[in-house]
């Protein structure tokens, strides 16, 4: 029986996650704001084009900062920014940080 449950737990865990992609390029960024995108997209696990869209949509959003350093960007997360939806707009980024973050 355990190995059918081994399976199952298996199958669903690469089916979903409770975090978007989105937090999860946001919880790289917090643990290390000069990461270069191909290394966020590699832990992410996914492409690096969508990690620039992720990390441009978090810029626009003020969930983030980008500053110019040279010829790479420097990304600093605004953690007293309210998270997005409103069963959960009363929580701030830097919660979700403090709970799931590096």
């Amino acid at each position: 029986m355990a190995a059918t449950d081994d399976r199952n737990q298996d199958r669903a865990q690469g089916s979903w996650t409770f975090l978007t992609n989105h937090a999860h390029v946001l919880i790289c960024v917090a643990g290390d704001g000069d990461a270069r995108i191909s290394d966020i997209a590699g832990q992410v696990g996914i492409g690096e084009r969508a990690t620039q869209s992720i990390l441009n949509d978090l810029v626009e959003a003020g969930y983030l900062r980008r500053t110019r350093v040279g010829r790479r960007n420097r990304y600093e997360v605004d953690a007293d920014r309210h998270l997005r939806h409103p069963l959960e707009a009363h929580h701030q980024i830097g919660e979700l940080l403090s709970a799931v973050g590096p």
